[in-house]
């Protein structure tokens, strides 16, 4: 029915809506944190290069609309709603608490939550989640700390015989760039999740044979994601970010580590390469994650004691429950919707 198609359309904008705002510190917690710009103008400046993002590729959505379900055309409507609903829940949740999970990971977790628990474990595409999700979920914290540790150790050797105040008013400068390209890679990685949850939905509806939908609505294929999605989903996330995310922002700007701009712009760099590949090969990276294992290497390379580690802790218990967690919500979700609607 329309009704439950235009539902599940605008519980995937809610969904990127809450991620903005989820994942605000993702981009500006650091420059936040270090007084290069006010709380305000940093989520308006990220907002507006996370819609620019989101139109930088649609490789991601097509990861998630194509490439967890075994046979996507067995996908109904009310999975692709319970997927949702389960990611929602898990977001907010970790957002209250002021904890820095994925909102990536959760929507995954919601797919596979949703698909198991209507057709059964064969369903889901356990290969294109170990090589698209969970190998990515290791390897790009790994890879995230390692760059911001080597880089944050040559900027170190750069400036050694520079005077600090020099280095302070410089960093703070390059800091600013760095934070508007990691707003730009977060748009055009995270964007996408729901881009491909929304086309997914569409996909479902026309190979049902419904109709009532208009034709430049839906997908021309099973490639493309139409144009209006892409919008919708770049400005969900837009103003999400405008909407910001205090909690999150404070235990990344300041509980991990206490940043200086110069750690805050060897931090961000790194993880904006790190987002921008994943992108560009379709892997649903976790921005959060990418960007937290970055501040803990600028700040591991002064020592390891600089480092909060309890709070890392914290983090990392988040990363491994989120996928499981999000499929449990979305369980849960899929059983209520087949109570309210039917199967």
């Amino acid at each position: 029915m329309v009704s439950l198609l235009i539902t599940v359309i605008v519980a995937a904008l809610i969904f990127d809506y809450i991620n903005g705002f989820h994942d605000a510190a993702n981009a500006i917690a650091t420059v936040v944190s270090t007084g290069v710009l006010p709380m305000r103008t940093a989520v308006l400046l990220a907002g507006i290069l996370n819609i620019f993002g989101a139109f930088h590729s649609t490789a991601v959505a097509q990861t998630i609309a194509k490439g967890l379900a075994a046979d996507p055309a067995a996908v109904t409507q009310q999975m692709v709603l319970a997927a949702v609903i389960g990611a929602i829940v898990w977001n907010l949740v970790t957002w209250w608490y002021g904890i820095p999970s994925s909102s990536s990971h959760a929507l995954v977790g919601g797919l596979l939550g949703a698909v198991v628990g209507a057709l059964g474990p064969a369903a889901f595409q356990w290969g294109g989640l170990t090589k698209k999700v969970l190998i990515p979920l290791v390897f790009s914290p790994v890879m995230g700390f390692l760059l911001a540790l080597l880089l944050m150790i040559g900027l170190l050797w750069i400036v050694r015989r520079v005077r600090p105040e020099a280095v302070n008013a410089g960093s703070r400068r390059l800091q600013l760039l760095s934070a508007c390209g990691m707003a730009f890679s977060h748009g055009s990685n995270d964007a996408q999740k729901s881009m491909g949850i929304i086309t997914l939905a569409l996909l479902a509806w026309t190979r049902s044979g419904a109709d009532g939908m208009p034709q430049w609505m839906m997908p021309v294929d099973d490639h493309t994601v139409p144009d209006w999605v892409v919008w919708a989903c770049a400005l969900a996330i837009g103003f999400g970010t405008m909407a910001g995310g205090k909690r999150i922002i404070k235990t990344m700007g300041t509980k991990i580590i206490r940043i200086s701009p110069l750690q805050g712009f060897a931090a961000e760099t790194s993880g904006t390469a790190v987002i921008l590949i994943a992108s560009h090969w379709g892997l649903p990276l976790s921005t959060t994650h990418c960007i937290n294992a970055c501040i803990m290497g600028v700040g591991a390379s002064k020592r390891l004691s600089a480092v909060r580690w309890g709070v890392a802790g914290n983090i990392i218990a988040a990363w491994v429950l989120t996928i499981p967690l999000s499929a449990f919500f979305a369980y849960l979700s899929l059983l209520a919707i087949h109570a309210m609607f039917g199967r």
